[in-house]
């Protein structure tokens, strides 16, 4: 089985504005949505939430503030899984919660 990294991406948004319940039912969508994979033996690890500031260091040495200046998603968070193709792996990627909040879920192989 190979391994597959998916990169959550969400369009920029304020999430500190929202109320504590709808957070809890967003995180309660992650938590399920994991669960059913790792339910299937495919989960391998979960990455941390990212924080939505940062810097980005480009040739030359080149420093700017977070990647959020230059694009109009944010990469929020990744996970690890496991499948035998890409196709299994897009496959596990449907019912993220990402997508519910106009996301998406970009699907790479590992390389090794």
């Amino acid at each position: 089985m190979k391994e597959f990294m998916f990169l959550f991406r969400q369009p920029n948004a304020d999430f500190s504005k929202l109320p504590a319940s709808e957070m809890q039912a967003i995180a309660k969508k992650w938590k399920d949505w994991v669960a059913g994979i790792a339910g299937q033996g495919k989960f391998v690890s979960n990455g941390s939430r990212l924080v939505l500031d940062g810097k980005v260091l480009k040739p030359g040495g080149v420093i700017t503030d977070g990647p959020f200046v230059e694009i109009r998603e944010m990469l929020l968070s990744f996970m690890i899984v496991k499948a035998d193709s890409l196709d299994e792996a897009t496959t596990l990627a449907h019912g993220c919660p990402v997508l519910d909040a106009g996301g998406s879920v970009e699907i790479r192989p590992i390389f090794g």
